[in-house]
């Protein structure tokens, strides 16, 4: 890891973001707090979630550009997201980055970083 490049560039930039989300997706779908609250059709929110990755890590404001300010927790208001949910999330995520190839110190840091956010969603007890 170099610690003057981004998140998104010490990921290998839009390769290493695509590598994280095909490794998520899967887990989300396997997962039963998490599933039910996705499509069936993952594959719009695989890209939306691979503009918002690149822009929150330091990459091309892909998500800005075609959606306007990311306002995650109102965008996320009508799922029921608890604290098991998101602990889910982040454990699907912190799997997706083992699997991707994500190494230590980078894998803390990315987990780090979207703890916040995941909690932040939480709006049902």
């Amino acid at each position: 890891m170099n610690p003057s490049l981004s998140i998104y560039d010490n990921l290998g930039g839009a390769e290493g973001i695509r590598a994280i989300i095909e490794a998520f997706y899967p887990r989300v779908y396997k997962d039963p707090l998490l599933s039910p609250l996705f499509p069936e059709d993952m594959e719009p929110v695989k890209e939306k979630q691979f503009m918002f990755l690149s822009q929150f890590f330091g990459g091309p404001s892909l998500f800005s550009d075609a959606y306007g300010h990311p306002m995650l927790r109102a965008r996320h208001m009508k799922f029921p997201v608890t604290e098991e949910r998101a602990e889910a999330w982040l454990s699907c995520m912190a799997g997706a980055l083992t699997d991707a190839g994500i190494e230590e110190p980078l894998r803390s840091i990315i987990l780090n970083r979207l703890s916040g956010p995941a909690h932040h969603f939480v709006n049902t007890p």
